[in-house]
């Protein structure tokens, strides 16, 4: 698994993301405009109100996503690693980590690459082992199989 590879796929899905979020917020706002010509009443008021919640809310959304995505602009995909850290991709025996951004499982090449915070519990235990090294989390055996 080539972590460039990793690094890019991570950064396109994340931008997918900010892409539909933005998309959706996009036509809540049309709605909530064709919605601010209808009639006054209770009823408009409160489409205006529950619509104006999800755009908050949809706004909440995309800037988290902008902020993981600027997080992850300040990782080197191109530095190797021999220990974990930041910018790390691994191999484990039960599956493969990129220690980035907290964004979930990605596939890559056919692979779940799990793209994780470092400062999330099981990459906390993680941090600064090597390959060959064991951790157990949640009553299950981790093994370190390579370091990238």
């Amino acid at each position: 698994m080539n972590k460039l590879t990793v690094h890019k796929a991570i950064s396109i899905n994340l931008q997918e993301r900010i892409d539909s979020l933005t998309s959706i917020l996009k036509e809540t706002y049309e709605a909530t405009a064709n919605e601010s010509k209808s009639s006054a009443g209770d009823k408009h008021e409160t489409a205006i109100s529950m619509a104006q919640l999800e755009q908050e809310k949809l706004t909440k959304q995309i800037n988290e996503f902008l902020e993981l995505k600027a997080s992850l602009l300040k990782i080197n995909p191109n530095r190797e690693h021999t220990i974990i850290e930041p910018g790390s991709l691994v191999e484990t025996n039960n599956g493969w980590y990129y220690f980035s951004i907290g964004l979930g499982a990605v596939t890559i090449e056919g692979k779940s690459i799990f793209a994780m915070n470092p400062l999330a519990p099981i990459g906390q235990l993680m941090l600064g082992i090597k390959a060959g090294d064991k951790i157990e989390f949640n009553g299950r055996m981790t093994e370190i199989v390579s370091v990238y």
